[in-house]
């Protein structure tokens, strides 16, 4: 099968073709982005999007798919399907799909070293019902995709969950995490699968890790005792678990002499080197679902907002008047479309589809009084039940939410204390507690984060999204790293997602237009993506260098997880290529980018791939990119 997207006028040539089999290159300096406000800028315009409130899965992955020097973006609402959001030089193309349907985890990389990468895809099984196996396509600089034909070992069919492409054995191929969420049919044996790449792209069953209940095969890849071989961190449900890799594809639970205490209610994990000493430590944002009958009334705005699932439910009578104003219900499958109206429980019939949140407008005279039995379908009841008062009933089974307008009062609700987000430093592969230390205590419910230095001072900052409380916008949390000072808090930063009724969920930060500075893209379960251009002013004064990096020499090992150092005017800073905080899916973003502050020569850069190959330069190239590695 073929999926190609036409009406292409042409490819973009950029600066690194002219390095092609180098293992070194420098390209000129890039032009820097006109002054802003010092602050963030939504980007409208130059990206596209489907202006619909959708399910999201995860953080969008980042990846040069059609390798002309430009990061392009892997965009997954759930329920919907898999789209690419092409970049044509710091402007995307609207989302083109790839596969349709329930999809979950998504890893990029060239798994067979012909130069083309591959797209694992994780599916989802229908709660059950629809037990499927991932499924890849390849991609090629034409931005074809082609479907890859099942291995001859299958893989196995699951509720799939989560996969990551990574290097387990130092050998330069790249291996698969391949993640269930568990089928109580199976009684309780693992679906955690760990595949062994066979050299020639054929994925190999090689072991398994311990079983997990509900939402816990969440994963950072990592290494956390500096041995080179990656270690697995799973969470999501009940306590964090620490595997650490032996480099045969096995793993031992080390989590007891690691971690200070146990570790519960977390929503992503990112490693960080906050303090540049080499090693990675851990950020966990931490957070608890909404109660099931939680509401949120703003006395001031008028507005109301609900979550329900698993059963029956009523809330108090809403006093709105003779005009209900419903925006942005959600109700996933299989409730996905049904309102029953008035006292007659006629159904609500939508003019379009009902897989996107729902805005409805009822006048009381369509839908006068409210029926005896609320639960005898499965569905939304609304009705007008006098005394400018609406009630919403019924019974649904999947998370539901809404807001309403205009409401003029409301009981308040005992909202539960939020967990507070942590960092641990790394000390000889075990870790402290060291976030009041660093002045990163934090009580709020946050759902996700990602690393970057986005002033450029050559410290590692954070980008945190908080869960929200659905009805009023979702401002972003940034704090600002200032080495030995600690983090402070960046203030009217502008990464706000407005649409109300949507919950906070994914984060993921890169140079999309290559002008320097890192950039932002967030997305909203229940809501929308937003893509926000960096403009501090500060991030402009300071100097950066970025990095491309190919394969290694010999050809063995591709770019993703490779290390990558740089040292400039005393201080050291590592990556690694492919680092996210998503909770199922990993990057591949081989544009990795260094802030250097008022540093402006003698930068001495080391990348040392998986397999242990390492390339080392010194140069004075400031505000450049420079390519290190040899093309695919």
């Amino acid at each position: 099968m073929i999926l190609k997207e036409y009406n292409r006028l042409s490819l973009f040539l950029v600066a690194s073709i002219f390095c092609f089999g180098l293992p070194i290159c420098v390209v000129g300096q890039t032009p820097s982005s006109k002054k802003g406000k010092d602050a963030f800028v939504e980007i409208i315009k130059d990206f596209p999007r489907q202006e619909k409130n959708l399910r999201k899965w995860d953080a969008p992955v980042v990846a040069d798919l059609d390798q002309d020097g430009y990061p392009d973006l892997l965009i997954n609402d759930h329920g919907y399907g898999l789209q690419v959001c092409w970049n044509n030089k710091g402007k995307f193309d609207k989302p083109f799909d790839i596969i349709i349907g329930d999809i979950h985890g998504v890893s990029v990389g060239d798994i067979d070293k012909d130069g083309q990468l591959e797209i694992i895809v994780s599916r989802g099984g229908g709660s059950g019902s629809n037990a499927r196996n991932s499924k890849i396509f390849k991609v090629n600089r034409k931005r074809e995709f082609t479907e890859v034909p099942d291995f001859d070992m299958p893989l196995e069919m699951m509720r799939g969950r989560t996969v990551k492409f990574v290097d387990l054995d130092k050998d330069g191929d790249l291996d698969l995490l391949n993640f269930a969420f568990p089928d109580a049919d199976k009684k309780g044996a693992t679906e955690n699968y760990v595949y062994e790449n066979n050299g020639k792209g054929e994925l190999i069953l090689k072991s398994t890790l311990p079983a997990i209940k509900v939402d816990g095969q969440k994963t950072l890849v990592t290494d956390f005792n500096g041995d080179q071989y990656i270690d697995i961190l799973m969470y999501g449900n009940g306590n964090v678990k620490a595997y650490q890799g032996k480099g045969d594809l096995t793993f031992e639970d080390v989590t007891d002499k690691i971690f200070p205490y146990k570790i519960s209610d977390v929503t992503s994990i990112s490693e960080i080197d906050f303090d540049n000493d080499g090693d990675f430590d851990l950020y966990f944002t931490r957070s608890k679902e909404f109660e099931i009958g939680e509401t949120f009334f703003d006395k001031n705005s008028k507005i109301w907002g609900f979550y329900t699932k698993r059963g029956k439910f009523k809330f108090e009578d809403l006093e709105v008047g003779d005009v209900l104003n419903l925006e942005n219900f959600q109700s996933q499958w299989p409730n996905a479309d049904t309102y029953f109206i008035g006292e007659s429980g006629y159904d609500y019939k939508f003019s379009g589809e009902t897989h996107s949140g729902k805005d409805i407008k009822l006048v009381n005279s369509n839908a006068l009084g409210y029926p005896d039995n609320y639960s005898d379908k499965s569905g939304f009841y609304i009705g007008f039940v006098g005394n400018d008062k609406w009630r919403i009933a019924g019974s649904l089974n999947a998370p539901s939410t809404g807001i309403v307008h205009g409401v003029k009062s409301y009981p308040d609700y005992k909202h539960p204390k939020p967990p507070s987000a942590i960092l641990l430093e790394n000390k000889g592969g075990k870790f402290l507690n060291i976030t009041k230390k660093t002045n990163l205590f934090l009580e709020e419910f946050t759902e996700g984060a990602t690393v970057a230095d986005v002033d450029n001072n050559g410290y590692q900052d954070l980008v945190i999204v908080k869960r929200g409380d659905l009805i009023h916008a979702n401002e972003s949390i940034i704090y600002l790293n200032k080495g030995k000072a600690g983090y402070e808090l960046l203030k009217g930063h502008n990464i706000v997602s407005p649409e109300l009724g949507a919950i906070g969920i994914a984060v993921e930060s890169f140079d999309y237009n290559l002008d320097g500075k890192v950039d932002v893209v967030i997305g909203n379960e229940r809501g929308k993506w937003h893509l926000f251009k960096n403009e501090l002013e500060q991030a402009s004064k300071n100097n950066y260098l970025t990095l491309e990096i190919g394969n290694s020499k010999s050809g063995k090992a591709t770019a993703l997880g490779a290390l990558v150092e740089v040292q400039s005017c005393g201080a050291k800073q590592v990556k690694r290529v492919g680092a996210t905080g998503a909770a199922y899916s990993l990057s591949f973003n081989n544009l990795v980018p260094f802030g250097l502050g008022s540093c402006d020569k003698n930068l001495k850069i080391k990348v040392t791939w998986t397999n242990g190959e390492t390339a080392e330069i010194t140069t004075n190239s400031i505000n450049s990119k420079i390519t290190i590695g040899t093309e695919n």
